[in-house]
């Protein structure tokens, strides 16, 4: 992307840091402590903190709030964005304001079904797709203007990435280069466990001309135990955990640990495939195991 450091992130990532990157999904509280307290073993830690917006389609404190608290204590946050429960015209907005006040970083996704949350009379607004929006970012940060055509000024910084699925196959590299095209700078993606697979995926990345042009962070993340990985692999889209892994985990004294130690493995694997420029740490109230993945790969 030709144009200033839009983020802390985007400055790493162009500076060739291997970065990682971790999720935090804001608690029921409406005391920013709360919030603090549960990403502070992330701080200093993670070199960015996805933000989820109502994951599961469940509502949590504001995305957007929690994402500006996380900012204003020394944690770069991701502000997860779904076109699921606003319009364009509250997009935009939150957009500017986003930028106002130091969340430079975005994740433009659809959102979970209402039908699967615990307000399933829910409407879905979905005024405009996830690539719309991606698109309107990209045109308020370049162009200095909302798509009515009046001018921002300053105009948004922002650093935009989207979703990926690579335990799907192969990827679809003209779709994955519309998306740049649109405005996405990277991509994080769902959980991968197969080495093998990420590499094959990763070549065909390579040969489209794909890596010179954006940054994968690549998903992971611990399991619980290995009725939870199972459970993964059951309910969660584009999430393939290899049963070896699942064997591994009941055979283990301590599940959690044993959790663990693939993790790193795994990283230390995914660090070398080319085009790897960082990990993506997920897991729901994993800060802590989470941030303890992180310090051991950066020593080992």
């Amino acid at each position: 992307m030709n144009m200033e450091y839009q983020s802390l992130l985007h400055k790493k990532l162009y500076d060739g840091i291997f970065v990682f990157t971790a999720e935090t999904t804001p608690p029921d509280a409406s005391n920013k402590k709360v919030l603090l307290e549960k990403t502070k073993p992330l701080k200093n830690v993670a070199d960015a903190v996805n933000v989820t917006d109502s994951p599961g389609a469940k509502v949590h404190m504001s995305a957007l709030t929690a994402s500006i608290i996380l900012a204003q204590n020394d944690i770069d946050p991701i502000l997860q964005l779904t076109v699921r429960d606003r319009n364009r015209l509250a997009l935009q907005g939150d957009l500017v304001g986003a930028s106002a006040l130091g969340v430079h970083n975005i994740l433009c996704l659809s959102g979970d079904d209402p039908k699967i949350g615990d307000q399933p009379e829910t409407k879905i607004v979905k005024d405009i797709d996830s690539p719309t929006l991606i698109a309107t970012a990209n045109m308020m940060r370049k162009d200095k203007k909302f798509p009515s055509g009046r001018a921002i000024d300053p105009a948004p910084k922002l650093f935009i990435g989207g979703a990926e699925v690579p335990s799907k196959g192969k990827p679809n590299t003209k779709k994955i280069l519309n998306k740049i095209k649109n405005g996405i700078d990277f991509f994080q993606t769902q959980y991968v466990f197969e080495a093998e697979k990420l590499r094959d995926y990763m070549k065909v990345l390579n040969d489209a001309g794909i890596l010179e042009k954006t940054s994968f962070l690549i998903g992971l993340g611990p399991f619980a135990s290995a009725k939870s990985a199972k459970w993964m692999n059951d309910n969660l889209f584009g999430v393939d955990v290899p049963n070896e892994i699942i064997k591994r985990l009941e055979q283990a004294k301590d599940q959690r640990e044993e959790s663990k130690k693939i993790c790193l493995e795994l990283i230390k694997i995914f660090r070398e495939i080319k085009g790897v420029k960082g990990i993506h740490l997920m897991g729901h109230q994993k800060e802590e195991v989470i941030a303890e993945i992180i310090k051991e790969s950066k020593i080992s």
